[in-house]
């Protein structure tokens, strides 16, 4: 019997979803998806592989930041199919599922995505934030990152873009890629059975200057 690997991530625009078995790779993503599709879109990945849930053993799921009611969602899943026993559930974040994408080690990469405006999520050194555009910008002026994995709003920041170039740092969209380049985090993360959403919110007593 062969085991698999599910996937899910809907801490992002709609719902992404794979199942990972050594050479078998079958993905869903859906940019306009809702919480409700999540049963159809594994059933549908599972008679793509000819499996049934039985055989899928380890599920990893996206815990943010990103969307509360995306992430409470994927998140309520994921659990439930993990409740059994008869599978083990991993959480992790999205920033330290999207570093997986540069393709070289987490302390060479960077990850910045929007969270509003004038706002980002960057995880830099295994530490993740949420930093104003000037902070992003001194921060990985500073680093010794090679590359940085970026959403859309990254690449359309003059700032951001300028520090790019001047550092020499290669951008790699957040989009387009295989979840399955996440695989290497099962490795790394602690299985749970309990995964709590983590939307990361600006603290104002942060933002108070000395």
């Amino acid at each position: 019997m062969t085991n698999y690997d599910l996937i899910v991530d809907t801490s992002r625009k709609g719902i992404s979803m794979a199942l990972c078995a050594d050479s078998v790779y079958e993905e869903i993503v859906d940019p306009t998806g809702k919480g409700e599709i999540l049963s159809a879109s594994l059933d549908s990945l599972l008679a793509k592989v000819g499996a049934t849930l039985d055989n899928v053993k380890r599920v990893m799921v996206t815990v943010g930041p990103g969307s509360f009611s995306g992430l409470r969602t994927g998140v309520a899943f994921c659990q439930g199919l993990c409740f059994s026993g008869k599978r083990n559930l991993y959480g992790a974040t999205t920033l330290q599922a999207l570093a997986c994408f540069s393709g070289v080690a987490d302390s060479d990469t960077a990850v910045v995505i929007r969270a509003r405006n004038g706002f980002w999520y960057l995880r830099l050194n295994n530490e993740e934030s949420f930093i104003e555009t000037a902070e992003v910008v001194e921060r990985l002026k500073s680093s010794s990152v090679t590359k940085a994995v970026v959403d859309a709003a990254a690449l359309a920041d003059e700032s951001l873009v300028a520090m790019f170039k001047d550092k020499g740092i290669e951008t790699i969209l957040d989009t387009d890629k295989p979840l399955s380049m996440w695989s290497p985090l099962f490795e790394t993360i602690k299985p749970s059975l309990i995964q709590e959403a983590n939307y990361i919110q600006p603290s104002y007593f942060e933002k108070l200057k000395v």
